[in-house]
């Protein structure tokens, strides 16, 4: 049975210059009504997270949650899958320094009312900002990474910079990493208390 993951699988092989006929029939097959455009795939595992812990079924909802892979590919997707393209409702999440590029790609597709939802830096420094940084750092230790960030401590441009920073820097040191913590920050989110840009997000969908 077809399910979300195809539906997103499709629309990026279409963005890549395969064929958007998959894509298009996916949408109809899985009543898609809406894309959230989002950067990466940290933001989606994010994204996917606070919709489980709010008991929300994006998918049943007609909601596509999609990692378009960098903020510069706003223009196509939202050409492929905005007006030009499938006719579905944008939205989406993006950091400050990326709203320039969400702008641009809406304005271009027609679709430049669309509701975006800014982080001042990023998802993750929205997350730790939302927990504190001692209950970061609780979950770092949990998740076994307790000797990588010392060590990421240790190094001397990482002296007297704000917890906070120090943090958000070491997510992004290793792949796959900004992932796995995408997810396991907002599992430790009181479901009422997340972050404004994704608790904004989620009650225009």
């Amino acid at each position: 049975m077809a399910d979300m993951g195809a539906f997103r699988d499709a629309v990026g092989g279409w963005a890549n210059g395969g064929s958007g006929e998959p894509a298009s029939e996916l949408a109809e097959r899985l009543g898609v009504r809406t894309a959230v455009l989002l950067e990466g795939p940290s933001d989606l595992a994010a994204v996917e997270a606070l919709a489980a812990r709010r008991d929300r079924d994006l998918a049943a909802e007609g909601v596509a949650a999609v990692s378009m892979g960098g903020a510069m590919s706003v223009a196509r997707y939202a050409a492929l899958l905005g007006p030009p393209g499938l006719g579905l409702r944008l939205t989406g999440l993006c950091d400050e320094r990326e709203r320039p590029y969400y702008d641009r790609g809406l304005q271009r597709s027609g679709a430049a009312d669309s509701a975006v939802f800014v982080c001042v830096s990023d998802l993750e420094d929205e997350l730790i900002r939302a927990l504190g940084t001692a209950r970061v750092e609780e979950i770092v230790e949990t998740e076994g990474d307790l000797r990588p960030w010392q060590t990421f401590l240790s190094q001397p441009a990482q002296h007297g910079r704000p917890r906070h920073q120090q943090l958000r820097r070491f997510l992004g040191t290793k792949k796959g990493r900004k992932i796995r913590y995408g997810h396991l920050l907002v599992e430790a989110l009181d479901t009422d208390r997340a972050p404004a840009p994704l608790d904004e997000l989620f009650a225009g969908l």
